[in-house]
């Protein structure tokens, strides 16, 4: 006689309680992340934040870092969870753009956005990784990250027949990358630009340098 086949267990009511549970800690993380930076932000004072209990807070996301890394994606997203960028709204909406003039300003008008809310999330993390390894570490993976992201979108762009020739796919890519970094934006809104002008711009610099007139 055969054992019985052991058949996995779901429940959409629990699947939804720890999909609450999971973003009422990462909006915690977040405002704490603001308010007291990241060495300031103690998990037990997240845990309170979100009304839960410490072990919670890392079942549900983690330790500080991934807590961090998912609040940045979650802002990203525009979610109530964090999405990989494949899954963000902008960057489908990049994709399915026309022309290369289209999809830039696409992008520089979703930066013009996000930026405003995530700029601040990675100045804590950049204060942070001075003397936490483990900070350091995850800016570093954040920015090799965006680097692919933009080598993405110049393959993109490459396929409009609009970039200039003598540009190759890693120029292209580098240079949107070093623009759209926050800490760019973060030195041009302390400028006095605002959203609305950064994003234009970025745009403008990008249509200029990047496409053939």
């Amino acid at each position: 006689m055969t054992d019985p086949v052991k058949r996995s267990y779901r429940s959409p009511r629990r699947e939804a309680q720890a999909a609450r549970t999971r973003s009422a800690v990462l909006d915690a993380a977040r405002e704490l992340f603001l308010r007291q930076g990241y060495a300031g932000a103690a998990i037990g004072e997240i845990a309170t934040a979100a009304d839960v209990s410490v072990d919670t807070v890392y079942s549900s996301v983690g330790r500080k870092p991934q807590l961090m890394l998912a609040v940045i994606d979650q802002v990203l997203g525009s979610s109530d969870r964090p999405l990989p960028a494949a899954e963000r709204d902008y960057v489908r909406a990049v994709r399915a753009a026309p022309t290369a003039e289209e999809k830039l300003r696409t992008y520089a008008d979703a930066l013009g956005t996000l930026m405003p809310r995530v700029a601040p999330l990675f100045t804590a993390l950049r204060e942070a990784a001075t003397a936490d390894p483990e900070c350091a570490a995850l800016l570093d993976h954040v920015a090799r990250r965006r680097a692919a992201n933009m080598r993405l979108l110049a393959a993109e762009l490459r396929a409009t027949g609009r970039l200039r020739p003598d540009l190759d796919d890693d120029q292209v890519a580098d240079l949107i990358w070093s623009t759209n970094a926050p800490e760019y934006y973060t030195l041009v809104a302390s400028r006095g630009w605002t959203p609305a002008e950064y994003a234009d711009r970025l745009a403008d610099l990008w249509t200029r340098v990047l496409l053939e007139p």
